[in-house]
């Protein structure tokens, strides 16, 4: 615990100017994923989030953020990629932000997931997708949210870091 019963944190990050996309209903087998993510590199798409997992009949989804100015090509590239990967479905949202809190050492402190997404909730901030690593937990929510996050978050944390990165 930190000053005024906070838990310590290293800090949090926003970042705005996002889309997601989702591809859907996937089969589950080696390679898919290389192959969207490599027709999305060769054409110079940086993925800042992503997250995979696979459904009740064992299709795989993918959800990843890209920056908006992207998402044009990004779904060009993906319904040429998509009888390849015989993906059922591709949707998007075109204005979306990550907020992350990081580390260090969350792997020994399993409050922190717990703090940061009953904070959001509580203040009506709906989660549209969770990605996590060993320092940090991140989560994509509407980007006209982002600084209520951003605000609660900094009030159940200390966080002494605040990185933002807002759209150009």
């Amino acid at each position: 615990m930190g000053s005024e019963g906070k838990v310590k944190v290293g800090g949090i990050m926003a970042s705005t100017g996002l889309a997601t996309v989702r591809i859907l209903s996937l089969p589950d087998r080696p390679g898919v994923v290389g192959t969207v993510l490599h027709a999305l590199g060769k054409r110079s798409i940086n993925i800042e989030f992503i997250v995979h997992n696979l459904d009740l009949e064992g299709n795989g989804n993918i959800t990843f953020c890209i920056n908006q100015k992207d998402l044009e090509v990004a779904l060009e590239v993906l319904e040429g990629v998509k009888p390849l990967i015989e993906a059922k479905g591709i949707s998007n949202h075109p204005n979306v932000a990550v907020i992350s809190v990081f580390g260090p050492h969350f792997r020994e402190r399993p409050m922190i997931s717990g703090l940061m997404f009953n904070t959001l909730g509580t203040t009506g901030i709906n989660v549209l997708a969770i990605s996590t690593s060993i320092s940090s937990c991140s989560c994509v929510i509407q980007a006209d949210r982002i600084e209520d996050a951003v605000r609660v978050l900094h009030e159940t944390f200390e966080a002494p870091h605040q990185v933002t990165k807002f759209a150009p």
